[in-house]
């Protein structure tokens, strides 16, 4: 597997721990992510469901994000997501949460009201990704983000609100930008 890096920011190139049984975001797609998004991570409170290593939100809080609440329900990813943290020193950014990513979002929390940024990458072919989405169009702000990986096969479910920007592939890998509509 190759070695997991924050991509750019303040703490570019530093190495990341990874999960066993994750499957990280390739450093192509996460870089190219987040060049699309440029001027959308600043000064961001961004949310990371499904965060396993937490390298989405990680890159986010480098690249400048304000804050950052993860989710993660694996308690072995939840610790490492920590350690990461810990780290790179952005405990006082990062909130952690150990929980299911669908059954948080059920609670209608307010860090994905208050959200400029929402970042989820579900298991590939997981009917996660449909019913997350589902759960964040009742919920994101106006104007708020959404960015979705999944694999390219996956249909994206038809929305109230979050509207698609730009969707772009890399092999099976499918990112979906969505921003939420007033």
């Amino acid at each position: 597997m190759p070695e997991l890096r924050v991509h750019g920011g303040t703490d570019g190139g530093r190495r990341l721990k990874t999960p066993k049984g994750i499957r990280p975001t390739q450093g192509v797609v996460k870089e190219a992510l987040f060049n699309m998004l440029a001027e959308e991570v600043e000064g961001a409170l961004v949310v990371d469901l499904f965060a396993g290593s937490g390298a989405l939100g990680i890159e986010a809080l480098s690249r400048g994000a304000a804050r950052a609440t993860f989710v993660e329900r694996d308690p072995g990813a939840a610790a490492i997501l920590r350690q990461n943290l810990e780290a790179l020193g952005y405990l006082d950014r990062a909130t952690t949460v150990r929980a299911d990513a669908l059954r948080w979002l059920s609670g209608r929390p307010p860090e994905v009201a208050r959200a400029g940024l929402i970042l989820l990458d579900p298991p590939y072919q997981d009917p996660s990704l449909e019913a997350a989405l589902i759960a964040l169009d009742q919920q994101v702000a106006d104007d708020a983000l959404v960015v979705a990986e999944h694999a390219r096969r996956e249909q994206m479910p038809l929305l109230r609100r979050l509207r698609p920007l730009r969707q772009r592939d890399y092999g099976d890998t499918r990112l979906s930008i969505l921003r939420a509509a007033a």
